[in-house]
């Protein structure tokens, strides 16, 4: 949850201050931020909103340039489609810079509707910035000018975490389950080449992809991973797919760990509990070197903020 917050922090301040290097003194820069707020995965949208606010509120206490920033929030429910909707009345409102994170499959949307605008409204580019979306094909087949990613993408951090597996012996048969969307195949796709070149020993003995934000009882599926003899599971999973799977397991009693993307994220700790303590472990980006960012991590109270919406 912490890590969450450095790393927030971080891609926020270093989102808002690229704004700043191209407004004038005075301006204020109008900052789209487009993710979910209601559906499944509102309380993951509700707090990155939070701390994109919390980021512009402290840089528009002082900053060398003057500049002022405003987040103004567009909820598209994490759909590809409602993304399309709510980045059409942004730019309708005159904003020109966009920030989206959860979902790769919203962030496609976005990247191809604002390639599209640019190339037709030249002098009125939108520029997005994508927090979090890591589909690798997003700087790889849909690579544009107008896209800037500030996280690490599925590849990197499977590197990353099967670098870490390789070395736990404990590791000898590994079910993967993941979202059925451009996150969780290609997690599944890069476990499955990584773990050939570090860990050939290791045994894949099942591997489910599910409807993303709609499974309400992951009890099926962790009763085939139980009876699969896993020792590891690999997700992706995140937000309340992530949470409700980690608590089909604990009520089921499966004894494997868990190797996630996402087990710091909003309401998957409380969803662990003490009795999933040490059996769920996930990879992250880190700035420790960087003692402000921790600082700002401390003054961090997302419950104080209110949240509005378009």
């Amino acid at each position: 949850m912490n890590l969450t917050k450095h790393v927030l922090g971080t891609v926020c301040g270093a989102m808002l201050l690229s704004g700043a290097a191209w407004a004038q003194k005075g301006e204020t820069v109008k900052i789209a931020w487009i993710d979910p707020l209601s559906g499944p995965f509102a309380n993951i949208g509700q707090n990155s909103l939070k701390t994109f606010q919390f980021m512009a509120d402290k840089l528009n206490a002082g900053n060398p340039a003057g500049v002022k920033f405003e987040i103004v929030s567009f909820d598209n429910k994490a759909s590809p489609q409602e993304s399309l909707t709510v980045l059409k009345a942004a730019i309708d409102q005159g904003i020109r810079y966009v920030t989206q994170g959860n979902g790769s499959g919203a962030a496609g949307a976005i990247i191809d509707a604002i390639n599209k605008h640019n190339e037709r409204n030249p002098g009125k580019e939108v520029v997005f910035f994508n927090n979090a979306a890591v589909d690798p094909d997003l700087t790889n087949s849909k690579c544009s000018f107008w896209h800037f990613r500030f996280d690490a993408d599925t590849s990197m951090k499977m590197e990353a975490l099967t670098s870490y597996m390789k070395d736990e012996k404990n590791v000898k048969k590994v079910y993967i389950i993941g979202q059925n969307y451009a996150h969780g195949h290609p997690v599944a796709k890069f476990f499955k080449e990584a773990l050939a070149r570090k860990r050939p020993d290791v045994q894949i003995v099942g591997e489910d992809l599910h409807p993303i934000g709609s499974v309400k009882d992951f009890a099926p599926y962790i009763a085939k991973i139980k009876a699969s003899g896993a020792d590891s599971v690999v997700t992706g999973n995140w937000g309340t797919d992530l949470s409700l799977l980690i608590k089909a397991a604990k009520d089921a009693g499966l004894e494997a760990n868990f190797y996630t993307y996402y087990g710091g994220a909003n309401g998957t700790p409380s969803a662990i509990g003490p009795t999933m303590d040490g059996k769920v472990k996930f990879v992250y980006v880190g700035h420790n070197n960087i003692p402000e960012v921790f600082k700002l991590a401390g003054e961090y109270q997302p419950s104080s903020r209110t949240t509005s919406r378009c």
